[in-house]
């Protein structure tokens, strides 16, 4: 049947089993958007306060659920204010598709009113970028764009589509389609071979868990994995509840924020087995002593990740959960009680802990973790809070810590939040910001109020940009150049002013209550937490020095007492 350009992508999307996508309208796409409205009874369509806040709310949604985000914008502004949402979805390999209006095709490439390239601005950060010129090469361009973002290590696509190729009549026929099956076709016998020897040899192994085990759902198959390695665990920042942070065995995040525990015992280890994991420079400190005791197994399935930081005596490329099922069947029970009682013995003797006195953000944290049962989706900013949100609230599943880890981008929690709860109706829901990363996309609050999204806004406000301080206070001599925010804005009245709920919080006893009402209003709620300027978090391992260089506040001391 005849379709405009504009039915098209909403068929299209729906073929996808797209039921939401979050953007803002304008001009260039103001067709496809007339069309949306005839469809609103089938696709939910979120209207964020910020182009910037659709992609990052596509983006939770994706990372939470396990599907397709989906966000649009109009040409030139509105393309470009995408561009750090795709980044940060490309960074964490997030499955996002983003659709974009650009000029009519006569006025392509004359610096015509709101035209921009946005696909060659984005070609370094997606997977693919694709400009549509001609209404026919439409369906198949989209169907081609949503398989790309899901297959192999998934990230975002985004397709330009010129305003007459939305007006202008193509042939349309429904397709459904086809699975996207996981990548196997690397899975190589003799790579796992080479895996089992060394384990079977291995006496002092640890397992060592990335983003790639929550992506492809492994988890079942990771706790089998380990309970026959009999082997302590750790993680990465994105490697979060793909193993449970309950389980005994599990010894904390590896890195420069990371246990004591997980980085010395690495220091020691004789094998490692590394699960989807691209060893990010903040997970491996000195890359010229990286588990320097150790043969390194490395499971990944972008085979351009092996080697590329760190050299690994076996590597084996595929899909995670169908690599460990691999293991699983052939790998025989082993028994490691000698190392497993010494690094657990450490577990207890290095406790993470922090300044019990007042108001902090590790004891928020562990009180909201009390209060959802470790059941909650948490969504953070970048910065401090994201730290203590990593090692004090403990993820029992895959897809509950949603932040950005590979981009670091301020102003992302907010809209990811409200993603994921859109995603997640029934979880709750909450991110956990700095005060300097809300005011970078507090105005998404006026989103969540709008569209009725009950997310809760916790701001561990301490009026200061609170990890540059902390390397400003370690490293640079504590001059706190542009770092203090004590301006007396008020975020309890902007957020009351954007029509959402709002108290403040100053001490301890009050954070219980405070959040008990939070989770029962069941709407947006903001919670402005003032905690010290000068609260930190540790351990913390230097810039570019070895992991077992950890210190804490303890150490600090007694290095000034010498």
């Amino acid at each position: 049947m005849q379709l405009t350009g504009s039915e098209i992508v909403i068929e299209c999307l729906k073929e996808q089993g797209v039921d939401t996508v979050f953007g803002y309208p304008g001009g260039a796409i103001l067709n496809i958007y007339d069309e949306l409205y005839r469809h609103q009874d089938e696709i939910r369509h979120i209207l964020t306060s910020h182009e910037q806040g659709a992609a990052h709310a596509a983006d939770g949604y994706a990372r939470s659920t396990g599907k397709v985000g989906v966000c649009m914008a109009t040409s030139g502004p509105g393309a470009t204010n995408l561009v750090t949402g795709i980044a940060t979805a490309y960074m964490d390999s997030v499955p996002m598709v983003a659709i974009t209006a650009n000029v009519g095709l006569p006025l392509l490439g004359k610096d015509s009113f709101q035209e921009i390239d946005i696909a060659g601005v984005t070609t370094p950060i997606t997977k693919y970028s694709f400009i549509v010129k001609d209404v026919k090469d439409l369906a198949p361009t989209l169907r081609r764009a949503f398989r790309v973002a899901q297959t192999g290590r998934p990230g975002p696509v985004l397709v330009d589509i010129v305003k007459n190729a939305t007006s202008d009549q193509a042939e349309y026929e429904r397709m459904v389609p086809e699975p996207v099956l996981p990548q196997t076709d690397k899975i190589k016998q003799k790579d796992i071979d080479a895996a089992l020897k060394l384990l079977e040899k291995a006496r002092k192994p640890i397992v060592f868990v990335g983003g790639g085990a929550v992506i492809s759902g492994a988890s079942e198959e990771l706790k089998e994995f380990v309970d026959k390695l009999h082997a302590p665990v750790t993680d990465t920042l994105m490697g979060k509840g793909a193993y449970s942070g309950l389980e005994n065995n599990y010894i904390g995040m590896l890195g420069m924020h990371g246990t004591k525990t997980a980085n010395l015992s690495l220091s020691e280890s004789d094998v490692l087995v590394v699960v989807g994991s691209r060893f990010s420079d903040r997970v491996t400190g000195n890359t010229a002593t990286f588990a320097k005791n150790a043969k390194i197994i490395q499971i990944d399935v972008d085979e351009a990740e092996i080697n590329k930081n760190i050299s690994v005596d076996v590597s084996v490329i595929g899909d995670i959960r169908e690599v460990l099922k691999c293991f699983n069947r052939k790998l025989t029970q082993q028994y490691h009680k000698e190392w497993m009682d010494k690094v657990l013995a450490r577990k207890d003797a290095l406790p993470l802990d922090y300044n019990h006195e007042g108001l902090t953000g590790p004891y928020i944290i562990e009180k909201l973790a009390e209060l959802t049962d470790n059941e909650a989706i948490v969504a953070t900013e970048v910065g401090q809070h994201q730290m203590w949100a990593a090692q004090y609230y403990s993820y029992k599943h895959p897809r509950s810590l949603i932040t950005s880890g590979g981009l670091g981008t301020m102003g992302y929690g907010l809209g990811a939040a409200i993603g994921a709860k859109v995603g997640n109706p029934d979880k709750t829901v909450v991110n956990i910001a700095g005060d300097g990363c809300f005011r970078m996309n507090m105005n998404e609050i006026a989103t969540a109020v709008r569209s009725k999204v009950p997310v809760i806004e916790l701001v561990f406000n301490n009026h200061v940009l609170g990890m540059v301080r902390q390397w400003q206070t370690l490293f640079y001599g504590r001059r706190y150049s542009h770092t203090v925010l004590n301006d007396g804005v008020d975020f309890v009245k902007l957020a009351e002013a954007m029509g959402a709920k709002a108290c403040r919080i100053t001490k301890k006893e009050e954070v219980e209550p405070a959040l008990r009402e939070a989770i029962r209003l069941n709407e947006p709620v903001l919670i402005d937490c003032i905690i010290d300027s000068d609260d930190k978090v540790f351990p913390m391992v230097a810039p570019g020095k070895n992991l077992d260089d950890a210190f804490d506040e303890k150490d600090l001391e007694k290095q000034e007492q010498k």
